[in-house]
């Protein structure tokens, strides 16, 4: 096993509990869950497409810093508070992605950190 790599992207709101924004281990980064926090702290919650887009613009920051891309996502996972925001989700997932389609999991749960309505992570080849 090859060691651990923190990385941080100083663009991206900076964590507000205890973990790292992404780990890099044998050849991967494994990216913490991005809720659709701006880099100065606001959360956006009234426009769930804007949402999701901050997330991916979260991620994307993060796998920058670490020397990946967005085109090297395998794997996303999705947490939706209201599943009614299923469809705009996937209309600001395709707009964001373009022709790329990681594996995906979309999960619906009851309540997020700070009051966000949606989270995503990802896991990215290095």
């Amino acid at each position: 096993m090859s060691a651990l790599k923190v990385i941080s992207d100083p663009n991206t709101a900076a964590p507000r509990a205890p973990y790292s924004q992404a780990i890099a281990v044998n050849g991967f980064i494994y990216c913490s869950g991005q809720i659709p926090m701006k880099p100065d702290g606001t959360i956006i919650s009234d426009d769930i497409g804007a949402a999701a887009t901050q997330c991916l613009t979260n991620l994307k920051g993060v796998l920058t810093a670490g020397g990946s891309t967005i085109e090297k996502i395998v794997k996303v996972n999705v947490y939706l508070v209201d599943m009614n925001d299923f469809a705009a989700v996937n209309e600001a997932y395709v707009a964001f992605f373009g022709t790329h389609r990681p594996a995906r999991t979309c999960i619906s749960i009851r309540a997020l950190p700070l009051g966000a309505n949606i989270e995503i992570e990802c896991i990215a080849v290095e």
